[in-house]
Parts: structure tokens; sequence; C-alpha cells
């Protein structure tokens, strides 16, 4: 495994790092307990040492089921790995709604430092507010305040709604409230890509995240795959399934000697992309936790390589 900075933050984090929120819900299928514990304690053999959770990462009737999984498996070594939270959404208050203000920051704080029976959370990003209505000015009298008390290293942005939050980022960055931001990106949605390379000028550190466009690049998918209702992909169509089938294929041209399925090919052109940080993978098991590391040894991509996938993006992007 190879390791790089955090951007400004100064933490060293491994190319690849692991997401618990199959760990937390039935999002991507569920994982059992024990199963979750195992799969941390393996990724930790294979050199990843930044876990990332969230309190809404549970249940309707319980928050923060995978925080609790990562604080079980990380009872004694804690200190061995960098931990991300969050804060602001939790599903069993207001059915999820953002509360992204002083009291509740502290609060969740509180919360999740328990559940993952620690002391300190490295990073703690805004759980992907949808604008800037939604913040409230005193949030970050919280925020320093939990700083100040040694319980939060560095304070991050979990983007989503991305084009209606973007220049919230920008701002927070510029003002230094912000370190690092966590955004989608992969070779299926680069929307976010230029603000990436903007906030090399601070330097942010990334996160990147849906490397694998939620299991379409992994390659396990067919044209014919039926997703189980209540899970993430079940809200695509037959057609768009077939749609997205069909440009994982254009990208088969990326595997080579070093690099042979496509999840690798993923995840190290998501690598290979200025200002990336660390990419973090969903991976529930020691199959997809070996595969997912294994990125991180490759040999990155030439110009050439990368040349072509941006043609093959602007074709797909042009075709839809």
């Amino acid at each position: 495994m190879k390791y790089r900075k955090l951007g400004r933050t100064g933490l060293e984090v491994s190319e690849i790092s692991l997401g618990t929120w199959a760990f937390g819900n039935n999002v991507y299928g569920g994982v059992d307990e024990k199963d979750g514990i195992k799969a941390i304690h393996e990724g930790m053999d294979l050199g990843i040492n930044l876990f990332d959770t969230a309190p809404q990462y549970g249940t309707a009737e319980q928050d923060g089921v995978a925080e609790i999984v990562l604080g079980k498996a990380l009872k004694g070594i804690r200190d061995k790995v960098h931990i991300s939270t969050k804060f602001g959404r939790n599903p069993t208050m207001f059915g999820g709604a953002s509360q992204f203000y002083k009291s509740r920051v502290i609060d969740s704080v509180e919360e999740s430092l328990k559940r993952l029976q620690t002391n300190h959370i490295d990073v703690l990003f805004f759980h992907s507010p949808f604008g800037p209505d939604e913040i409230q000015d005193d949030v970050w009298e919280g925020l320093e305040q939990v700083k100040k008390e040694g319980k939060v290293g560095f304070v991050g942005h979990s983007i989503s709604m991305f084009h209606q939050t973007e220049n919230m980022a920008r701002e927070w960055a510029k003002e230094n409230k912000i370190d690092v931001i966590q955004v989608v990106l992969s070779l299926m949605n680069r929307e976010s890509q230029e603000l990436v390379e903007e906030l090399q000028k601070y330097p942010i550190g990334v996160v990147a995240r849906e490397c694998m466009a939620n299991g379409f690049l992994a390659g396990v998918f067919t044209k014919e795959t039926v997703f189980t209702p209540g899970t993430l992909n079940a809200r695509y169509s037959r057609e768009e399934i077939i749609e997205r089938i069909n440009q994982v294929d254009d990208f088969s041209f990326l595997m080579r000697n070093d690099i042979d399925n496509m999840p690798q090919a993923a995840m190290k052109w998501v690598l290979d992309q200025k200002g990336v940080s660390t990419v973090l993978s969903g991976a529930k098991n020691s199959m997809e936790l070996k595969g997912a590391a294994s990125a991180s040894y490759a040999n990155s991509y030439t110009e050439a390589e990368l040349k072509r996938a941006i043609e093959v993006l602007k074709k797909n992007f042009e075709a839809a």
C-alpha cells in the first residue's frame, strides 16, 4: 500500500481507504456485524489506515450502526488508524433531515465518540448539505469548540447535490473553514474533477467516493441484473442499466498486464487524477478488499491511456 498526504491536514493516509456505509444498513445489501469487523481487520492487514463512517449509516431505529461496528473492530488498536465521520444527518431524527447548527455539532460528536469507542475524530465532515440555506451561522462556533477540546482534528465537506453546493466548498476552503472534501469521482462521473484540481492551491485533501459507480464498474452486473427493492441501484430503469453496462465495456482498454480487472482499473484511474488523496472503497469482504488495495501498487496510466479515457468519456456524454 502506498500513502499520500491528506492535503493541508498533514495526515498520511493510505491510497485506498475503506467506507463503512454497507456495515450500517441494507443500502448495498447489508453486512453482518462480525463480517464487518473482519473486513476492517483485513483492510488494516492490507495497509488501509483511513476508515470513513457516519451517524447516518444506521437504521430508522438506531443511528450510527456502522460507527458501532468500526468502534468494536478498532478497540485497542485505534491509534493505528485515522477515522473520519460526519454530522448533520441522523436516520432516527427528522427523517434524516439536515441539522447543521452548533448544538447539533457538539451533541453529534459526543454520540459518535461513544459509538466509536474513541476520544477523537481525525476528520469530521458536513454530511451532504443540499444548499447554503441549510447551514446555520453558529455551526462554525460548534466546530471550533470541538476542535479546541481535541475531539476533532480537521473539518471537511462531504459534497452532495454537487452543482448546488460546490461553491460552498470553494468559499469554505478559501476561508480556511475546511481542510478536506469528499466527492463522487469515477470513470462514469467526473463532475467534481475541476473543483478537485482548483482546490489544490490551498491545498485541500480529497477523498474520492463511489469510484465503482455504485458497483457498475465492479464488473458483476449484467444487462439482466435485477436489483433488490430498497437498495441504491434499484432506482435505475432497465434502459439505464443497459446503458451503464455498455459504458463499462468501453473502458476495457484500461486493463493490461498489471491491471487485470475493471475494478482495479477504475480505482487506479481515480488515483491518477490530479489532487486525489485517497480512493474510498466500499469493499465488504476479503476478495473485494484485495482487489481494491491492488490498485495502489499498479503502475500509473500513461498520458496516452488517460487521453483515450477522456475521449471515451466524451463519447458517452455526447451519446447521453
